[in-house]
């Protein structure tokens, strides 16, 4: 008769899985955002960064006809200037049922004691936190911490929450869930850089179990830090018509140059090299930009860009997105760095490593 694991005083994902919306909207978003550009060789560019985007399919709650037609919600028709109340009930609708999808590809989750929800696209009251207690039906007793607007690196900024309270109380059990509705926010532009801004993300959310019990991957070390004078490289402004994404061009630039600074990699590395990388697929040219400035193999980051073509950013949920990867491939993992970026310009991060 096999023992149960007792808990080993660190923090481990025992389970993890991710989901996202049935619609798939990656071509209708490009027709649409083609036809806003007037000037032919601007379209023309856009075309070509689309192409080479590394983006397959992305995935929108939006997709359905009740979206796109029904009671004046026309998000992919020629206007897309629906004022942000009407973006936040689609929210308050969908938000908690995507969570729950994902929680529910986890399987039977036994006793929670903690919730750390991340969601960052949108705001209702109860939040999705206590949305979720009651769908459970969990005990109002059930610990919760809610994170929100931190962008994409809330679903790090979760993980180390889930961790530290593992760490406190090694009997808690932490849902952890991330869930985002990024489409909601498409903007009535003819700006390239804002559409190509906007070519990056879908809806996602994903679920897992944190605990002290020694299955899955350990969460190690957490570390942090933000670019000096890139405060304004990465925004997103609340309008009345949807949150504004504001993403600079520099921003894998300078991503590039911090990460290839000594200091910089040695805070994110540790003392050993990292064997494994689940870093946030922000885009191709973020990914490409933490190759280059980390000098990674040309395979290393596979797993973020795997997620990228098949999902684009799910903002804070993107990162389980890899880590479910990750671990699905059963590959043994000594010292594994999970990493996003995010408004400030702040880099958030995350040690793991295989259980013994």
């Amino acid at each position: 008769m096999s023992k149960t694991p007792q808990p080993s005083g660190g923090a481990f994902i025992n389970r993890v899985a991710g989901t996202h919306p049935p619609h798939e909207v990656h071509g209708l978003f490009v027709e649409w955002a083609t036809a806003q550009i007037e000037d032919r060789r601007t379209r023309a560019l856009f075309m070509r960064m689309a192409e080479r985007s590394g983006i397959d399919q992305r995935w929108s709650v939006l997709g359905g006809d009740a979206y796109r037609h029904d009671a004046g919600l026309d998000f992919y028709g020629p206007d897309a200037a629906n004022s942000t109340g009407d973006r936040m009930a689609v929210y308050a609708r969908e938000a908690p049922e995507l969570a729950l999808a994902a929680i529910e590809r986890l399987g039977p989750l036994g006793p929670v004691s903690h919730i750390v929800a991340a969601s960052c696209t949108g705001f209702v009251a109860p939040g999705i936190d206590q949305l979720i207690v009651r769908a459970l039906d969990l005990p109002g007793s059930t610990e919760r911490v809610l994170i929100g607007y931190m962008g994409c690196y809330a679903g790090i900024t979760a993980l180390r929450t889930a961790r530290h309270i593992v760490r406190s109380q090694p009997e808690a059990r932490v849902l952890v869930v991330t869930a985002e509705l990024c489409t909601l926010h498409l903007q009535a532009v003819s700006d390239i850089e804002k559409l190509l801004a906007m070519l990056q993300f879908g809806d996602g959310a994903a679920a897992a179990i944190v605990s002290a019990e020694p299955l899955g991957l350990e969460l190690t070390e957490p570390f942090s830090m933000a670019l000096p004078d890139s405060h304004d490289l990465i925004t997103w402004t609340i309008g009345d018509q949807g949150f504004a994404m504001h993403l600079s061009g520099e921003v894998p630039g300078r991503i590039a140059d911090a990460l290839a600074d000594p200091m910089v990699r040695q805070q994110i590395n540790g003392n050993q090299a990292p064997d494994s990388w689940a870093v946030h697929a922000g885009g191709r040219s973020i990914l490409d930009a933490v190759t280059r400035g980390l000098d990674l193999g040309e395979h290393a980051l596979d797993h973020s860009r795997a997620v990228l073509a098949e999902c684009g950013n799910m903002s804070s949920a993107t990162v389980m997105f890899v880590l479910e990867r990750i671990m699905a491939s059963g590959t043994r993992v000594a010292n594994g760095r999970a990493m996003a970026f995010g408004p400030g310009l702040a880099v958030e991060g995350l040690g793991y490593r295989s259980a013994p």
